[in-house]
């Protein structure tokens, strides 16, 4: 989740529908200016018996942080506590229950970003060397009920974990017990947004399936390739979803402003506190109507805050984010923004996306998004006007998005193309098998029924 840096600036107020617009026009950028940026999460755990270290225990999250520092981070602090690092990799994170997050710096290529993803990884793993430390590549905590983890000092977790269960039964697993990988892309136009929301969104599932990779809760099968997917169909209806009205006429940037102002607030920044909002309406913030901020009228850093709160399948800010896919090992991160920049970054293949699923209905959207977690690349799909499956989807968009990374023409110094990063996604393709249905076949076989081996498998 995002991290907020208070830098003891004064951000502009908003005014009105304008000063909300301008956050996602001023994202527009030349095709020459377009970045990729790659967000992974991952477990953090003890060698010794693979609990959940809390933040301020000796060799705990905090200590993570501190000795990360070595390698040129900058310590980020809410009140007395770091709770990130900046630098020029980007932002080192903490989620809810001390998961690790490294979120990208932007990027022009994808053999940037691989290069970024493994320097990192071997600074965490470093630095889990001095700290008996472990770092898991899941979607999903393998054997960890909830009491069983901490919960890190960021005051938006405070509000979001007494809001929560309010609105959903799985809320508290999103934010405790899961892990993903995300890929952030930028746009040209409004126009470019929205061709670029509605494929990304409407391939989401099968994203979904090809990163599907939790399949335990509590040390056992769960009955889902993806547990971390269908966590979000019981998190928060006003937040999660597939968007019918982004597949309508006249959706653009002022659309998306009327959703985010129909989301219910989670809080607003005022110094070094967090206050509490939840619930509230950012309507009635622009009109200087919320009692716990008599007289107030947001600011746009209080926009911006707020955009960071809603958590559907794709989201847009001032560049686009994809959020289908669980958290998995070093080579699928770098698959995750290779899959999509292939399919977004190349006009041609943008447009084989577009045509690919053009016929499809609504309900066709909500019949995958509903299925991908249990069935996987199983799923049924719509394909080329016949009903085939998700895994008939990945055959046709792997080899669109493998011609657009061709296209694109980004060498590393040994004259190879963005291409290969794919080799992933084609072979869970060809095989049939997603990352789960591996780990749930060396459950039932050579692990002898015992999830603990996941850690000897799955770690960085």
């Amino acid at each position: 989740m995002s991290t907020r840096e208070n830098t003891g600036a004064a951000a502009p107020t908003i005014r009105g529908r304008a000063d909300l617009l301008a956050v996602f026009e001023n994202g527009c950028k030349p095709k020459a200016e377009w970045r990729i940026g790659t967000e992974h999460e991952k477990f953090v755990y003890r060698l010794s018996d693979h609990s959940a270290p809390a933040y301020d225990a000796p060799g705990g999250i905090r200590d993570v942080l501190k000795h990360m520092e070595a390698f040129g981070w900058k310590p980020i602090y809410e009140k007395d506590n770091v709770i990130a690092l900046k630098g020029d990799d980007g932002n080192v994170s903490l989620e809810p229950a001390g998961q690790l997050e490294l979120s990208g710096a932007p990027l022009d290529s994808l053999h940037d970003t691989c290069a970024e993803t493994g320097r990192h990884l071997q600074q965490a793993k470093e630095v889990g060397a001095e700290l008996g430390l472990g770092f898991l590549g899941l979607g999903m905590w393998p054997d960890k009920s909830r009491e069983e983890l901490p919960v890190m000092p960021k005051g938006r977790y405070g509000i979001m974990r007494r809001y929560m269960p309010t609105v959903g039964a799985l809320g508290l697993d999103m934010m405790l017990r899961t892990c993903t990988i995300q890929t952030n892309l930028d746009y040209s136009s409004e126009a470019d947004m929205v061709k670029k929301f509605r494929v990304s969104l409407a391939l989401q599932p099968l994203g979904t399936a090809l990163f599907a990779n939790s399949p335990f809760t509590d040390g056992k099968p769960n009955g889902y390739l993806s547990y971390r997917s269908h966590i979000w169909t019981d998190t928060d209806p006003d937040r999660t979803g597939m968007l019918p009205f982004v597949f309508e006429d006249g959706f653009g940037f002022e659309r998306w402003a009327e959703y985010m102002l129909d989301v219910p607030m989670y809080f607003a920044v005022r110094g070094d506190d967090y206050v509490d909002l939840a619930g509230k309406s950012f309507r009635d913030f622009m009109d200087g109507r919320l009692a716990e901020l008599p007289g107030e009228r947001p600011t746009a850093d209080d926009w911006n805050d707020h955009l960071s709160t809603a958590f559907p399948e794709v989201r847009l800010k001032s560049f686009m984010e994809m959020r289908g896919a669980d958290g998995g090992p070093w080579g699928r991160i770098c698959a995750l923004p290779a899959l999509w920049v292939g399919l977004l970054y190349d006009q041609t293949s943008l447009d084989a996306c577009a045509d690919l699923i053009r016929d499809w209905t609504i309900d066709d959207l909500a019949i995958m998004r509903n299925d991908v977690p249990q069935h996987g690349l199983k799923t049924r799909a719509p394909i080329n006007g016949r009903q085939g499956t998700l895994r008939d989807v990945g055959n046709e968009v792997l080899k669109i998005a493998e011609a657009g990374l061709v296209a694109r023409r980004r060498l590393n110094t040994m004259g190879d193309n963005e291409a290969g990063f794919l080799a992933p996604l084609f072979e869970i393709v060809e095989s049939g098998m997603t990352p789960a249905d591996r780990l749930l076949e060396a459950y039932h076989g050579r692990w002898n029924g015992d999830v603990s081996k996941v850690y000897e498998e799955e770690s960085f």
